[in-house]
Parts: C-alpha cells; structure tokens; sequence
C-alpha cells in the first residue's frame, strides 16, 4: 500500500491519517499476542498485576513476539511508513499499554529531532470521543510556527486543576479532533502532533510502532543518544530478540542503522544494573 498524494499532502498539513479497518482480519490474533506478551510479563506495570490506576506500559513491545514483530513487514503498515519516511526508513521502537484516565495534552517528539518521528497506533477496544479514544489538534505539529509553539507552550498545564487560567478550558475542552477508533484500525500521526485522550476506561489496550527517517552519517550521533533510553529498560541491543531473529532483508534494511549503532548499550545497562543494586539513602 502507497499513500496517494492527496493524503500525503492531508498528513503533512494536519499531521494524521486515520484509516479504518485496515488490520481487522488480522486484530483477532494481534489481541491474542498482546495479551500474552503481558501474561509473560506479570500482567501490568513491573511485573505486577495491573492495577486499574495507573498506565501500565511495556517497551520494547512488538519485539517480544515473532508475529507482532512481522506487522513492520505488513504491506499496510510498511506502506505507510515508506510513502512518508522513504523507503530506507529507521523502526525506532515500540510500546505496549493499558491506558487509565486522561493522558493530557502533549507531544511526543516537539522539535527534538531533525527527522520527522512517525507513530502508528493501535487500539485493541472500541475507543470514543468520551471514552479514551486519540484526540489530535490538527496542525499543531509544525515546529516553529506561532500556532503550534503556543499550544507548545500551553499544553504542559493542560492536565493541571486550573487549567481554566491559561485558555478558560479544560484540557477536554480543547478544540480537537476526536480520532474514534474500532480493533483493525490504524491510526498514524507525526509524534509531534498535540494529542491525548479523555474519558475511557480503567484498561484501554493500545500499543504503537514508531518510525523515522534513516540518519545521515554526519548525524548518527543522534541514533547513538536516542538508544542511551533503551538501559534503562536494561535493554542491551536496540530491538528485541524476536525482531531481530525474524528478520529478513527487507525488515534488516529497517533496523541496521540502529543495530550498528548500538555497542555502547551493554555498558549502560551494566551501570544502570548497579545502580538499581546499590542501597537508597535516606535523608
């Protein structure tokens, strides 16, 4: 699948797609593997249950699994990302969640990066306006632009009590676009985007693949600093096992950048290891 122009255009203006039904012959055993991956994993945050009141997250995600590690080799999916990224793009990473509450305003990646930072999500539960589903403010992507730097500079306040100071709204007032969303959708936005969710439940099932555009030699540098996240997961290699022992030329073409990249990981993750081992010290 290649996007037309018409909605390349839609995406670089507004910063998100939304397709529907796209993956819903294969969301009955993507659900299956999710919930295994959890299952495998205590079932929620640090190896607990999860608790129904906070997030509960898990990264790398698709990774961990030889048949989610394949949605990046998905016609759809692959696609997608190529008709944005081009067709060297980098896999940066994933994350698998149960969302609980409002997540607020925010951006993900806001100016951090000189290649554009491309998130995919999918939702495992039919998500409403009023009931968790991604809202986005169009447009709000666009680093450097007033629009986009005031809502910038606003949307850190926007979980806050007195929200109502900064615009006279709450953070659910926002006017937005409110991206309802059915299992087998898939929903693609620029990470710079402003977006949240409002409403829902208490175990909202949702996990995104993320994506960049392949680095220039003078800036690998960058891809050195972006894997320095991953020790504190104790991660020492950049992708998962799964991903890596699947993959064929094609998907390689999408993860050799950072796996040529990663050496400096097993010492980050040694420190990391022995700095959780040392005592905390009272005060």
């Amino acid at each position: 699948m290649r996007l037309t122009q018409q909605q390349l255009g839609y995406f670089e203006t507004f910063g998100f797609l939304k397709f529907p039904g796209l993956l819903v012959d294969e969301v009955e055993e993507i659900t299956r593997r999710f919930e295994k991956i959890w299952a495998d994993h205590g079932g929620g945050h640090h190896g607990r249950e999860h608790d129904r009141e906070r997030r509960s997250a898990l990264v790398p995600f698709i990774d961990q699994d030889e048949y989610l590690s394949a949605l990046i080799d998905h016609p759809v999916i692959d696609g997608a990302a190529a008709s944005i990224l081009g067709d060297d793009y980098n896999y940066t990473s994933s994350d698998g969640n149960f969302y609980v509450g409002d997540t607020g305003w925010h951006s993900d990646n806001y100016g951090m990066s000189r290649y554009k930072p491309v998130k995919m999500a999918l939702y495992l539960d039919p998500v409403g306006r009023e009931t968790g589903c991604l809202r986005v403010i169009p447009g709000s992507h666009h680093f450097g632009d007033a629009f986009g730097d005031a809502l910038h500079k606003g949307a850190p306040r926007s979980t806050e009590p007195h929200q109502e100071e900064l615009w006279g709204i709450t953070g659910a007032e926002v006017p937005s676009v409110a991206l309802e969303s059915q299992p087998g959708d898939l929903v693609v936005f620029n990470q710079a985007l402003k977006h949240g969710s409002f409403g829902g439940g208490d175990r909202r099932r949702m996990f995104t693949i993320n994506f960049q555009g392949r680095h220039r030699e003078e800036h690998i540098g960058e891809i050195r600093k972006e894997l320095e996240g991953m020790a504190r997961y104790w991660h020492d290699r950049a992708y998962g096992k799964a991903m890596i022992e699947t993959a064929g030329p094609e998907r390689m073409k999408h993860l050799e950048q950072r796996l040529a990249n990663d050496d400096h990981l097993p010492e980050l993750v040694r420190k990391a290891r022995l700095e959780m081992a040392e005592p905390s010290r009272g005060f």
